[in-house]
């Protein structure tokens, strides 16, 4: 991962080796990260039904919360001194998260599809978790658990709004 042009380069006391495993998986949570902001928007815009507003709303917001994440999962990466994602073609090879192009999706299953891949996420964090504390990196080690948090809180939601009353 670490590139070879000495302009990107950034200084850190962490082990190079040891960074590139970290930077791997923050630039495989970014992927999925990206990959559910772009399936959770697309939910947002195409849901339908006698819920819709609360769906909608939901779907926005949690959207919202995804890319904000989204830079500072970068970021770590080149505060490693590493590099990160440069495409849409980069996350897709990089993703687990599939993408749903249905025309029509049931907001059931919407919600139950967003929260599997919300978890999903969760054991991508997982990965960046133990590699950063296998490298020392205490800084990601450290955010990571928020990251973590909002995807199991995401996943809740979902879960609480699909339950039949």
């Amino acid at each position: 991962m670490a590139d070879t042009n000495p302009a990107l380069d950034t200084p850190t006391d962490l082990q190079r080796n040891d960074t590139r495993s970290v930077a791997d998986a923050l630039n495989a949570a970014l992927a999925d990260s990206y990959a559910l902001y772009l399936k959770t928007k697309n939910f947002h815009w195409h849901v339908s039904g006698p819920h819709f507003r609360d769906y909608h709303l939901l779907l926005d917001d949690q959207a919202a919360q995804i890319l904000g994440a989204t830079d500072a999962i970068a970021e770590r990466v080149r505060k490693t001194g590493n590099t990160t994602l440069r495409s849409i073609g980069d996350i897709a090879r990089r993703s687990s998260i599939r993408d749903n192009d249905a025309d029509f999706v049931a907001p059931e299953q919407m919600l139950a599809e967003l929260r599997d891949d919300n978890l999903t996420l969760v054991q991508r964090f997982r990965d960046v978790k133990e590699a950063a504390e296998e490298a020392k990196d205490n800084a990601t080690s450290g955010i990571v658990d928020d990251w973590t948090d909002e995807a199991e809180e995401r996943a809740w939601f979902l879960f609480e709004a699909s339950r039949k009353g």
